[in-house]
């Protein structure tokens, strides 16, 4: 595939573009720290955040309830409400598209906006984080590699990771599950039932739905401002005939050829891409991570604002990949969009179209860093290369579910010989 834009396409330029990224380090044509003091510290400081999402309120760990404030406080299930344990008092947090204007102005995108929870990653940056309890005055830490919240062991205060550190831990959204615990194990047992005629015997024997896992994974949600351009050739058949050649028939036709150019200005809402170097691994050979991506869209529009609470009984895998990382899989995601949307204005080419340059110019981008809701089973078939990590997952939104299940190869040789006799025996009968 070529990332070249067409003849007559305007270059990808400009603020934003998704080939305009910074200088590397020692690029710079004049050592900053020969520049007067002002200047040089200009150069040297980070990149403005555009969008702060940080919750100043719950930096101390302590998520209290308005009423009691008790400190046991949990998702309410089936919505999206947080609720007291101890005096049941329910309360509703804001969406953090409305909250800070997510949802606004995407046509109008210049440049790179990044949110302070899709900040880049500090390579030194440490997964312990530790809090000083406001019931009692003990240090509580908590492995942010595993866990968001912990519970403080003299005065049971429940203490958890609302700061946004610079280790990805900390995302600025979270969309809350909907599915129950019970309702991922029904889905995922009728899911593998329809299968279990051809599935591997060690897999049906070890079947335990049981152990789904609610886990949140990590996902850089985007709105871009983009234009592009395609270029190839298109065909219209003008002729179809047949010849006999050898005692066979062959089918021929003729076609006109044209040129064909086309150019789009598009946006795009909320776009989800893996912010997981792990889950965006789509080695066939050692995974089925790919399922993840057959159980979207998610909701995201209904996504909160960032509270720990809601992770209290579900796990949690940390971002480990920045925007600049990401910008290729964007642009890539963005020219399969390009595609599907100049395909209505070329239908008049009966023989199809071949595109052959295609390019994508970004002129905005706004980055969101978001954990979306997954209940996922896992089951590990032995094999060369550490073998094949299988996956079930049920979208904890939607109760969409997808899943791989390791097969008997002798029994699936059986079904495909099978049902080809038998379509053999329809091709006689017809004749």
């Amino acid at each position: 595939m070529s990332n070249t834009a067409p003849p007559g396409a305007r270059p990808p330029l400009g603020p934003g573009s998704a080939r305009d990224v910074p200088p590397s380090p020692g690029s710079f044509p004049i050592d900053p720290e020969t520049l007067p003091e002002p200047l040089r510290d200009e150069i040297a400081k980070p990149d403005p955040v555009a969008i702060d999402t940080a919750s100043e309120e719950l930096r101390d760990g302590v998520n209290r309830c308005p009423s009691c404030g008790s400190t046991e406080v949990r998702q309410r299930a089936g919505n999206d409400n947080l609720v007291c344990l101890y005096c049941r008092t329910e309360w509703s947090t804001r969406r953090v598209e409305e909250e800070f204007g997510l949802g606004e102005g995407i046509e109008d995108l210049e440049g790179t906006v990044v949110a302070s929870g899709a900040r880049d990653i500090e390579a030194d940056a440490a997964s312990l984080m530790s809090f000083k309890c406001k019931g009692c005055g003990a240090e509580v830490t908590v492995n942010t590699a595993n866990a968001m919240t912990a519970r403080c062991h003299w005065c049971r205060h429940v203490l958890g990771v609302n700061e946004q550190i610079p280790n990805g831990a900390v995302p600025d959204a979270v969309l809350p599950f909907h599915i129950r615990k019970e309702d991922a194990i029904a889905r995922i047992r009728q899911f593998v039932d329809k299968r279990r005629f051809l599935a591997l015997k060690e897999f049906k024997e070890e079947f335990t739905p049981e152990n789904v896992i609610g886990v949140y994974l990590p996902y850089m949600v985007v709105d871009a401002n983009a234009r592009g351009a395609v270029a190839g050739s298109g065909e219209v058949e003008t002729r179809r005939y047949t010849v006999r050649e050898n005692d066979k028939e062959k089918t021929y036709y003729d076609a006109d050829v044209y040129a064909v150019e086309r150019h789009a200005r598009f946006t795009v809402d909320d776009l989800p891409i893996e912010a997981s170097a792990e889950r965006g691994n789509l080695d066939a050979r050692t995974n089925t991570n790919n399922i993840i991506n057959t159980i979207l869209p998610f909701d995201t529009k209904n996504a909160v604002k960032w509270n720990a609470s809601y992770l209290v009984g579900h796990s949690s895998e940390k971002r480990d990949v920045n925007v600049e990382q990401l910008r290729p899989v964007l642009e890539d995601q963005l020219l399969s969009i390009l595609r599907a949307k100049v395909e209505p204005s070329v239908k008049r080419f009966d023989r199809g179209v071949r595109w052959e340059q295609e390019g994508i110019d970004v002129k905005g981008s706004r980055w969101v860093s978001m954990y979306l809701p997954v209940w996922l089973y896992s089951w590990h078939q032995p094999g060369p290369n550490g073998g094949l990590v299988h996956y079930v997952a049920v979208n904890g939104r939607t109760g969409e579910t997808m899943g791989s299940v390791p097969v008997q190869q002798w029994k699936l040789l059986l079904v495909a010989l099978t049902a080809g006799t038998f379509l053999e025996g329809i091709a006689l009968w017809l004749m």
